[in-house]
């Protein structure tokens, strides 16, 4: 069926907020692949006048900016819809003491505080003056710990699905205010019904609790985890309960590290689309969020992107959806997705969002504690990875980003099972074989700053400069700690230190259940960079 909308929301809050340049290139490819809006998620990475507090030092959006952007997509057919919070997911100005009055606990705003809506006043004001549409994505997901923070000692417990409600209706006074109409994401209606839970398609709401939400807001059905048309089917059905126009998103793979999941996209985008056309949603748009510090490049999804237009009009022919990548691209569909690689390496029950690629680059050389996901041969497959990314066009204009990611396979190469040698040589007392594992620390050095370089050219090409400084740390810390370790492994294979004390301990399992260290190989998908590198406090 044709959409009314086919969107894409990109996110500018996790540390990358993409210069003006790069959304200029991403609109007139939105355009070429047939779609009608862009989203940008902006916690607080736009400006608000009397708010110097507000996106600080974090890249954010100035009016001009926002005004040239809007200007851009409109005369590409794209309309620019902002994508804010107005209750959770402000994690970011809960550091400045000019807003701890006004959060309730966590990254939560206080409910039902005059001053809480003195700020939201504020951003409409602000989204008023700089953009054209008069859509409005109110954020509002997440906020599970409403009502239970500064909000509760002032109060007293409250019905936690009231507390959203009243704040909703607040904010929906002041967006209408200012002319805009709202949508939001619709989880907290059935996490604050459902004991925490998401996903419950067969939960029953009675008729107050429908009638009680706004019918002027939109319900954005989020959901990027399943390839069942069947469970999607079912979750449309059950937010057509409450009587709401009823939006889906769906996920573009961006958020678990520095290489993209283009095919795990594609085939959940195929069973959602399918239920959204058999239950008349007309208007869909797709996610790419930067999870941990917006490692991964969003033009890396281009495949999945252009699948995920093509199948929403109808297009299901995959030869016609490559012919349309090319066309719009330059580039041959099936060698763009090599993108996926890093990720693709190893054994696993849930093979498709896995990201070896993230946790095994910054896993701990001594401490070695996601080693017990390394099966034996596996790093092998990155020597070859590497040598395929390299090789792509070189003359394409996106070849930057494959030689940031064939830098991450070789490096990978080279560290992906170094902790676990390294260790097994020394409990092992084999000084011979720990003489030739120094000499891997040394080669790690230097391609860990090779692909410093890379990555830092890919960044800067895409990305404000702001939030990069995450990246220098993390990067120059695995540059910093393997450069330790070596020096630490030569003192004790010259007798000046006696024991190594990190490679006296033994290795539990990831996996966790006190499990013994050694049957388990498989990879998995973690992505929090401060549980990956170390136990301790960051």
């Amino acid at each position: 069926m044709e959409k009314k909308t086919l969107g894409v929301m990109i996110d500018c809050s996790r540390n990358a907020v993409m210069n003006v340049k790069s959304i200029k290139r991403f609109i007139d490819l939105l355009s070429a692949f047939g779609y009608n809006m862009l989203q940008l998620y902006t916690e607080d990475t736009y400006e608000i006048a009397e708010e110097p507090y507000f996106g600080y030092m974090r890249g954010r959006y100035t009016a001009d900016e926002i005004k040239e952007i809007d200007r851009y997509a409109g005369l590409k057919g794209i309309e620019l819809v902002p994508c804010i919070q107005t209750l959770a997911h402000l994690n970011a100005i809960t550091r400045w003491a000019e807003y701890h009055p006004i959060i309730d606990c966590n990254d939560i705003l206080l409910a039902d505080d005059e001053r809480t809506y003195i700020l939201i006043d504020k951003m409409f004001n602000t989204l008023s003056k700089n953009f054209t549409s008069r859509r409005v994505n109110i954020g509002m997901d997440e906020a599970h710990m409403v009502g239970l923070g500064k909000y509760l000692e002032r109060n007293g417990y409250k019905n936690r699905f009231d507390i959203l409600l009243k704040h909703l209706k607040k904010v929906c006074e002041i967006a209408t205010k200012y002319g805009f109409k709202p949508m939001m994401w619709s989880d907290m209606f059935f996490r604050l019904l459902n004991n925490g839970e998401y996903y419950a398609t067969n939960k029953d709401f009675n008729k107050e609790i429908i009638d009680a939400v706004p019918k002027e807001v939109e319900l954005i059905y989020w959901d990027y985890y399943s390839d069942s048309e069947k469970h999607y089917d079912n979750m449309i059905k059950a937010h057509k309960k409450f009587n709401n126009n009823i939006w889906f998103a769906g996920g573009l793979w961006s958020w678990t590290g520095y290489a993209p999941h283009n095919k795990y996209s594609i085939r959940n985008t195929k069973a959602a689309i399918k239920a959204c056309n058999k239950n008349g949603v007309e208007n869909i748009f797709f996610t790419m969020w930067g999870d941990n510090g917006g490692e991964c490049s969003y033009f890396s999804l281009l495949p999945a992107l252009c699948y995920a237009a093509e199948i929403a009009r109808g297009n299901s022919d995959l030869n016609s959806i490559k012919a349309k990548f090319k066309q719009v691209t330059g580039c041959e569909f099936d060698k763009f997705i090599m993108v996926d690689l890093p990720n693709v390496i190893g054994k696993s029950k849930q093979p498709n969002i896995n990201n070896p690629s993230k946790y095994m680059l910054y896993n701990d050389l001594f401490l070695g504690l996601y080693d017990s996901t390394v099966a034996p041969g596996d790093k092998d497959k990155y020597k070859t990875y590497a040598r395929r990314l390299r090789n792509f066009d070189k003359t394409s204009p996106y070849y930057y980003i494959f030689d940031a990611l064939s830098a991450l396979c070789d490096l990978l190469y080279t560290k992906y099972d170094l902790g676990l040698n390294t260790r097994q040589a020394y409990q092992s007392g084999n000084i011979e074989r720990l003489k030739e594992i120094v000499k891997e620390y040394t080669k790690l050095s230097k391609k860990i700053k090779i692909f410093y370089d890379k990555y830092k050219a890919l960044w800067f090409n895409e990305n404000k400069p702001f939030g990069f400084e995450v990246i220098e740390i993390r990067i120059g810390g695995l540059l910093l700690r393997t450069q330790s370790c070596r020096e630490r492994l030569e003192a004790f294979i010259e007798k000046r230190i006696d024991r190594i004390e990190e490679l006296e301990q033994k290795l539990l399992n990831v996996y966790g259940n006190n499990e013994d260290f050694e049957p388990k190989r498989e990879v998995i998908s973690y992505n929090l960079y401060q549980n990956t590198a170390t136990v301790n406090i960051i």
